[in-house]
C-alpha cells in the first residue's frame, strides 16, 4: 500500500515542520519523523484505527499533539489532514471527496 496527501494536508504538514524547526533546531525533523512513522502505521494497518468521521480514520502522532486523518483507498491511504489536536476539529471537512 501507498499514501498520498491532499494538497492542503501536505501544506499544513510542511508548515508544522517549519514551526517546530523555528522553535528548536532539529525539532522539525523529529516532528516529521513522528508523522511519517504514524503514516507508516496507517499504511501497514489501515483499518486498525476507529473512524473519526464516516470513512475517515485518525491515527495519533507520538510526542506531538497531532493526528493524521486519512481515508482508505483501494491502493493505499489518502491523508486529509495532519491536524493539530487543539484546532477546530471540523476545519478539514471541505477536503472530503477530493481524493
Amino acid at each position: 500500500m501507498t499514501f498520498d496527501f491532499h494538497p492542503e494536508a501536505d501544506e499544513e504538514f510542511v508548515q508544522a515542520v517549519a514551526y517546530y524547526e523555528s522553535c528548536d533546531p532539529g525539532l522539525g525533523l523529529d516532528f516529521s519523523r513522528e508523522v511519517y512513522s504514524t503514516i507508516r502505521n496507517a499504511v501497514d494497518y489501515p483499518a486498525m484505527w476507529q473512524e473519526f468521521e464516516s470513512g475517515v480514520r485518525r491515527c495519533l502522532v507520538h510526542r506531538f499533539p497531532y493526528g493524521v486523518l486519512y481515508s482508505i483507498k483501494p491502493d493505499g491511504i489518502f491523508i486529509l489532514a495532519v491536524m493539530h489536536l487543539h484546532r477546530d476539529p471540523d476545519y478539514w471537512k471541505h477536503r472530503l471527496g477530493t481524493g
